[in-house]
């Protein structure tokens, strides 16, 4: 076999091992993600492996110190974590191919099969969207906790819901979220912009419950479902890959559902008797409790949360507290958002 087809091979089998340990560790001690870590580690170890056919006539063959490539600069410097992950990927799918490729020599296919390589490449790029997926929504993530504000307009009455969201941010919250159940979609879509360009001003997250459309139209940070709503898949799937996804739950296995499914937070409640929702199940803070020791996802407790309940639930394990009469039917909103965000730091 010819020695420089031996250095091709040794070259591009460095590449994968070291660009997949670099994404590997990344969805192991960043992300603390199981399954793509899993995924990584698996890829690595077959690749590795079918390696180890050439014994050690790769190295025999290595010769760093006269390779000119070393001498070759990049041409730009990466500086964000997500070019990071996105070069590294790059590099092991431009290296499987190159892969696919030597391996249809004659003289290399007994011992290696080009199609390994080309379901390696293709296994990959499914990786690198997850891993990419997951990391673009981390920082929205980060900014998931103290007060999240639900603007329900049948609660609202007469009050602008840009007006009451602005007074609420100016109070504290760090989350907005639209639910509109009743009005026409084209209203709603103004609105819905309206208080997208306030929040991404004020550096606040803006959900939008229930409407996919809305999400989507007005570039919400995420959308906010329910157990009877779009299935999470489907919401994932048309969802660009930077937007969060919550999801309302009631029991353990309704969050471990979400959280396997693929869910970016989950939402426990009713926490307590709720006047803005009286039909709401009361499940408490013991369930709040019991999510938290099964599920490692952002939680937000959602229902009859007040000043006089509210370091309860983030006692438990909340990470947000989601209110809705307690800011909204207030004469002072501004005010009675600065008093629960200050009970919610006290137990932080």
């Amino acid at each position: 076999m010819p020695p420089q087809t031996l250095r091709i091979i040794d070259a591009n089998c460095n590449r994968i091992s070291e660009g997949l340990r670099f994404l590997e560790d990344i969805a192991r001690f960043l992300l603390n993600n199981t399954s793509l870590s899993q995924q990584l580690r698996t890829m690595r170890h077959i690749l590795v492996r079918t390696m180890s056919e050439f014994g050690t006539a790769l190295l025999s063959e290595r010769d760093s110190e006269s390779d000119i490539g070393i001498n070759i600069e990049s041409v730009s410097e990466l500086q964000d974590l997500t070019s990071l992950i996105t070069a590294n990927a790059k590099r092991v799918e431009e290296a499987l191919r190159v892969m696919e490729e030597i391996a249809k020599l004659p003289e290399i296919s007994p011992t290696l099969n080009s199609n390994d390589f080309k379901q390696a490449r293709f296994n990959l790029y499914t990786i690198e969207r997850d891993l990419l997926s997951k990391i673009l929504r981390r920082d929205k993530l980060t900014r998931l906790n103290g007060l999240y504000v639900i603007l329900d307009t049948q609660i609202l009455g007469m009050k602008g819901e840009v007006d009451t969201a602005s007074k609420a941010i100016r109070g504290g919250a760090k989350v907005i979220q639209l639910r509109d159940k009743h009005r026409d979609k084209g209203e709603l879509l103004t609105i819905a912009n309206q208080l997208k360009d306030l929040c991404y001003k004020s550096n606040v997250l803006f959900i939008i419950n229930d409407y996919l459309d809305i999400a989507l139209a007005s570039d919400a940070d995420g959308l906010h479902i329910g157990q009877t709503d779009l299935p999470l898949s489907v919401v994932r799937r048309e969802l660009p890959i930077d937007k969060i996804i919550g999801c309302s739950t009631t029991t353990p296995d309704q969050a471990l559902k979400a959280e396997a499914e693929g869910v970016d937070y989950i939402a426990v409640g009713s926490m307590f008797i709720s006047p803005s929702k009286e039909d709401a199940t009361v499940v408490g803070i013991e369930r709040l409790i019991q999510v938290k020791q099964v599920t490692s996802i952002p939680l937000v407790a959602i229902g009859g949360i007040n000043k006089d309940n509210i370091a309860e639930v983030i006692a438990a394990g909340a990470d947000s507290a989601a209110v809705i009469s307690a800011i909204l039917a207030q004469e002072n909103i501004e005010q009675a958002t600065r008093q629960l965000v200050t009970q919610i730091e006290q137990k932080t």
